[in-house]
C-alpha cells in the first residue's frame, strides 16, 4: 500500500509538472526556445541529412563546381572572421548550392547550414547584394531563430515526449518535415527586423557595402513577387529605412559592389 502511495504520488507530481510546463509554453512560446545550442547543431546535421536524400533538392556536386563554392564560401568566411558572428566556431556553418534556375530563393537552418538557389545567384547584380543575403540568413542562425519558431511549432509536444522518454527520433521527424514544406516555418516581423539589422553589422567591418540586403528589396519593388526567404510581415520600404539607419548609426561608410567578380560566379554557376 505504501508503495502504491508513493507511485501514485510521484505520478500525480510528474503530471502536475507537466502540466504546468504546458501551460508555460502555451502562453510564452512566441519567447521560448527550448532548444539548446547542441540542439541547434544535431537538428541541422538531421536536416541537411534529409535535403541531401529526399530528391526534393538538386545540391551543386562540391568537386564538379569546386570554384563556385570557393566563391560563396570566401564570401561566408569573411563575414565569420569579422568576429560579430556568434556561434562562429560553434556551428558548421555549411554551404550548399541548390541547382533551381527558376527560384529565388535562400535559407538556413540551425547550425549553421546555408542553402542558395542558383536562380537567386543568378538575379543579384553584385557580391554586395548577395552578402546581404548571406548575412541575413546567417544571422537567423545566429539568432537562433529557428529553433525559437520550431518551439512555437513542437515545443509543448517535443518537451512532453523528452520529459516522459520517448523522443522517437523527433530530430529527423521534424527534418523531414521542414525539407518537405520549407516556407510553414514563418518569422516573426521581430526576427526579420533584427537579421536585417545584424546582416548590416556582419557587413559593415569588410570592404563591402553593408547596405546589400537593402539594395536587393529595391530591386524587389520592381518584382511581381517576393522570394519565399523575404515574404515576411514587413514590407521592403520598413525594411530598408530601418537598414539605412543601422548603417547611418555604425559611421555611414560606403563600400564597395564588386559586380566584376560577381558576374565571373555567376558565369561558373550550373
Amino acid at each position: 500500500m505504501k508503495i502504491r502511495t508513493l507511485k501514485h504520488r510521484y505520478t500525480a507530481g510528474k503530471m502536475t509538472f507537466l502540466f504546468i510546463i504546458s501551460s508555460v509554453l502555451l502562453f510564452s512560446c512566441d519567447k521560448v526556445n527550448i532548444f539548446s545550442v547542441q540542439d541547434d547543431i544535431q537538428f541541422g546535421k538531421e536536416f541537411d541529412a534529409q535535403v541531401l536524400t529526399s530528391g526534393e533538392f538538386i545540391i551543386a556536386n562540391e568537386t564538379q563546381y569546386s570554384e563556385a563554392y570557393a566563391c560563396i564560401n570566401g564570401y561566408k568566411n569573411r563575414l565569420l572572421a569579422t568576429g560579430e558572428i556568434a556561434y562562429s566556431d560553434e556551428f558548421e556553418w555549411k554551404v550548399r548550392i541548390i541547382k533551381d534556375d527558376a527560384t529565388v530563393n535562400a535559407f538556413a537552418v540551425p547550425g549553421g547550414y546555408l542553402y542558395f538557389y542558383t536562380g537567386l545567384i543568378k538575379t543579384l547584380d553584385n557580391e554586395a547584394e548577395f552578402v546581404g543575403v548571406m548575412a541575413h540568413e546567417m544571422a537567423h542562425v545566429a539568432c537562433r531563430h529557428s529553433t525559437k519558431q520550431l518551439t512555437k511549432a513542437y515545443g509543448i509536444e517535443l518537451l512532453l515526449s523528452m520529459l516522459v522518454g520517448k523522443n522517437d527520433n523527433k530530430w529527423v521527424q521534424i527534418a523531414s518535415e521542414m525539407a518537405s514544406g520549407l516556407a510553414s516555418l514563418k518569422f516573426s516581423r521581430d526576427d526579420e527586423f533584427e537579421a536585417d539589422r545584424c546582416a548590416v553589422k556582419y557587413a559593415y567591418p569588410t570592404s563591402w557595402d553593408a547596405r546589400g540586403v537593402g539594395d536587393f528589396f529595391k530591386k524587389l519593388e520592381s518584382h511581381s513577387s517576393t522570394p519565399v526567404f523575404l515574404s515576411t510581415h514587413p514590407s521592403d520600404a520598413q525594411r530598408i529605412e530601418k537598414i539605412d539607419e543601422e548603417w547611418s548609426n555604425l559611421g555611414g561608410k560606403q563600400g564597395e559592389y564588386f559586380k566584376d567578380s560577381y558576374n565571373h560566379l555567376k558565369s561558373i554557376l550550373p
